[in-house]
């Protein structure tokens, strides 16, 4: 069983509480058994996919597989292309340097369906939202990613895992993958 649903901002990618004030998985009315492959932190939202059986984890998410995820982050002020060159080329996060990626400003810029609660305004700092694909997924990467070339991360959404898109899935909801589209998400 796969199924993709659609996290929203302010969730956890777990079923149990923290001792956080974010909401769980418990509350989607998932099947019993799944669990998710792969995280999204509480502050990210977008494609996160469920299933049941042993070893889709290790071969969707193992950079060995090279399973391209895209994200869209809105980020503070316009990157220049240098910046999305370093981002490209692998950048030292945490003492590490990521993998080499794809880094893009997205043109036309997305209409995403606003957030509850909305990302700051800052009225003398434009933002805008980039493209970023990558065959691994460390903890908060593309947050810290973005940091490093001085370009914060005010919104993140996963878009796409393989050639599998959340397209217009709506926040919150989820859908079992039939196998033409289980087929695109394994490659």
């Amino acid at each position: 069983m796969l199924i993709a649903f659609h996290k929203p901002y302010g969730v956890l990618s777990q079923f149990t509480p923290d001792a956080s004030p974010n909401r769980t998985l418990a509350e989607f009315g998932f099947p019993k058994n799944v669990y998710p492959i792969g995280r999204l932190d509480a502050d990210s939202e977008g494609l996160l996919l469920f299933t049941d059986e042993p070893g889709l984890n290790t071969r969707l998410l193992h950079p060995r597989h090279a399973h391209e995820r895209e994200y869209w982050a809105q980020v503070e002020r316009i990157p220049a292309a240098e910046s999305l060159a370093k981002l490209k080329s692998g950048i030292i996060i945490q003492k590490r340097k990521t993998l080499p990626c794809q880094a893009w400003l997205l043109n036309p810029q997305p209409q995403v369906t606003p957030r509850e609660p909305p990302i700051r305004h800052r009225k003398k700092v434009f933002d805008c939202w980039i493209g970023l694909e990558l065959v691994e997924g460390k903890n908060r990467q593309v947050r810290r990613m973005t940091a490093a070339i001085g370009h914060p991360t005010l919104r993140l959404l996963r878009v796409r895992i393989g050639k599998f898109w959340l397209a217009d899935l709506p926040a919150g909801k989820w859908i079992m993958v039939n196998d033409l589209k289980r087929q695109a998400l394994l490659g």
